[in-house]
């Protein structure tokens, strides 16, 4: 078993991914999807948590070893990221989406030097927009944004044109073909639903589910 189909079987285990093509869920974006990822729930599993910080962990340290700082996105990153800090002995950062309306009014909570090579953690990417206002945030700070290290990622076209726009490199934990090809494997879903999982990935906003 591959890192990618091994982290995508712990998210499948406790549930931090869940698939239903017949009743199909609604994301805040409007969107209708067959599948529903909330990787906050991994936070409740502790060997399942240690396993995927330490696949994080691995991945930071081979794609982008120069890091000197590490940014987490809130809110769902700022575990992840606070715990692979922890662990790679790095400082630590996290982003707002938008500043605080009190206070010092920060959007960046923690101390940072301008110049500082900086990898972002999310918990997982779609179509790239919220990850990339948060590099965005960085890179106005004057710091430099090396890369994005996220658990899940569900390979959208646009995310990929998105990342490609912005030149930045970013490397995901596991990812949608990875975990439906399991799912499949494992009798999660029955085969026959594998072409609608895979036309949802093509066009997951105009879907509308199994007509």
């Amino acid at each position: 078993m591959t890192n990618e189909q091994a982290v995508a079987e712990k998210l499948l285990q406790v549930k931090a991914i869940r698939l239903n093509v017949k009743e199909p869920f609604t994301w805040a974006s409007g969107w209708k999807s067959p599948i529903y990822c909330d990787n906050r729930k991994v936070l409740s599993f502790p060997h399942v948590r240690e396993f995927i910080k330490s696949e994080m962990c691995n991945v930071i340290f081979e794609e982008f070893p120069e890091a000197e700082l590490l940014a987490g996105v809130a809110t769902a990153g700022i575990a992840w990221g606070a715990m692979a800090a922890d662990q790679l002995k790095l400082p630590y950062i996290y982003v707002r989406p938008k500043p605080k309306e009190h206070g010092l009014g920060n959007q960046i909570e923690g101390s940072y030097e301008p110049g500082q090579k900086v990898v972002v953690i999310e918990d997982l990417i779609s179509t790239g927009k919220s990850s990339l206002q948060v590099v965005d945030v960085l890179r106005q700070a004057g710091v430099e944004v090396i890369g994005m290290v996220s658990i899940f990622n569900y390979g959208f076209d646009v995310a990929k044109q998105a990342f490609e726009k912005y030149d930045l490199g970013y490397r995901s934990l596991t990812n949608y073909s990875t975990l439906i090809q399991l799912a499949i494997e494992k009798n999660i879903v029955e085969a026959s639903e594998q072409e609608v999982l895979l036309k949802w990935s093509a066009d997951p906003a105009n879907w509308t589910g199994i007509k």
